[in-house]
């Protein structure tokens, strides 16, 4: 790790006998840190970093990208925005340049905002018809209302309409400063070249910004019922979770895994394997730098999902009061553990990785840690946490589906 002298936090890793390098861009500007009237504009910022900057047209950025094989991309979170790209060794000057013009030179003109608030609201349209998916922001919002990381990430029609260019440009201003940033770097490079690069694209990067200062939230116990005319019912059921830095937070992770993680999961065997009743079921933890979710979805017919909650209720108890066995937590710590090491064979996964751990921990959590971390969890810390988060009359509900009301899904819990 190293800092330019400007603040600019650089995470480097170089990685033998590959011909790829991914460099990334992590920001701490994501939906909690948006005020109530102007969510959706750190996403809104992220679409107009590819619309033209004082060096390129939006067409030219991507025909220079194009033109060296390279991938270029973005993606915005509840904590972060990542501008990433992938090259062979061969470009890292042109994918430092390319992402320096458009951190440093995007023009965010009136024309590309509104345009783009076109696109967003097409977006969200897309995704209230996919209500798998919206199914987890809503359980979001139930479990933390008023909050702003239970906001969805796309923001609302209403709030996007409203945003202004003033309003986003102080936006950009306050967040997209050096020592709000992190420049993720995993692959075959030179590091004394890299670093000459990025003084000479990045050095002159200069500003004062807001750092992010949110409150954790107070999770509630809720339900959130959402009638809409589809085939299945998708639920969601679970509660908050561990932090980041929480040393619970592996074992947390390895009691997903057994209750819900794949197909030897409890979950998958009892629900659709020895039952029947959905296709899709599954586990999973998610944790911030401050809070945390362990949550269950389930889709399946409005016929089977009472059952089905009722399986999952049942498997709740089982592990909260009997805990699990050693073959379970051995099996979970190897899948996580191989999962965990494949993913190293990706210059993207590995810039990924540290590049998030750099910009939410400040500091680089290294692989041999988490390992170790994951080998030294017992049966005895998974009942433990098993009683802390698996008790169903402390967990919040959000389902979307048809004739709700006529269910009592939490009475099936």
């Amino acid at each position: 790790m190293r800092r330019l002298d400007n603040g600019l936090t650089v995470a480097a890793e170089v990685v033998p006998n590959v011909r790829s390098v991914a460099i990334g861009l992590w920001v701490h500007a994501g939906s909690r840190d948006e005020e109530t009237h102007e969510q959706g504009v750190s996403h809104l910022l992220e679409h107009l970093m590819f619309k033209g900057t004082e060096r390129r047209s939006a067409r030219e950025l991507a025909e220079v990208m194009d033109h060296v094989g390279g991938q270029l991309n973005a993606f915005t979170t509840k904590e972060y925005t990542s501008y990433y790209v992938r090259v062979l060794d061969e470009h890292v000057p042109v994918a430092v340049d390319v992402l320096s013009d458009m951190i440093r030179g995007s023009l965010h003109r009136e024309e590309d905002i509104e345009r783009e608030k076109g696109v967003i609201d097409e977006e969200i349209g897309m995704y209230e018809d996919t209500p798998d998916e919206l199914v987890h922001d809503l359980f979001a919002q139930a479990i933390w209302r008023g909050h702003p990381l239970g906001r969805p990430v796309l923001g609302t029609r209403e709030t996007v309409c409203g945003l202004t260019r003033a309003g986003i440009i102080g936006h950009f201003e306050a967040r997209y400063v050096p020592d709000n940033a992190v420049l993720a770097v995993a692959g075959s490079f030179d590091p004394p070249r890299l670093f000459e690069l990025l003084e000479q694209h990045l050095g002159g990067w200069s500003a004062t910004g807001v750092m992010p200062d949110g409150t954790a939230p107070r999770p509630g116990v809720a339900t959130e019922l959402v009638n809409k005319d589809t085939e299945l019912v998708h639920l969601c059921l679970g509660g908050p979770g561990l932090p980041l830095e929480d040393p619970g937070s592996y074992g947390l992770s390895i009691m997903s895994n057994i209750l819900g993680g794949g197909p030897s999961s409890r979950l998958f065997q009892e629900v659709r394997e020895e039952r029947g009743l959905a296709y899709s079921v599954f586990s999973y933890t998610a944790a911030f730098r401050d809070t945390g979710l362990f949550v269950i979805y389930c889709g399946a017919g409005p016929e089977r999902i009472r059952p089905a909650v009722q399986v999952i209720g049942e498997q709740l108890r089982l592990m909260a009061t009997e805990g699990v066995s050693e073959v379970e937590l051995d099996r979970a710590k190897a899948q996580l553990k191989s999962s965990l090491t494949m993913a190293l064979e990706s210059t993207s996964a590995r810039m990924n990785r540290i590049g998030r751990s750099e910009l939410l921990l400040g500091r680089i959590i290294s692989i041999d840690e988490v390992l170790e971390r994951v080998g030294a969890v017992t049966v005895a810390d998974i009942k433990r946490l098993a009683a802390m988060f698996c008790d169903p009359g402390r967990l919040t509900l959000a389902a979307i589906g048809p004739g709700l009301e006529k269910l009592d899904l939490r009475g099936a819990v």
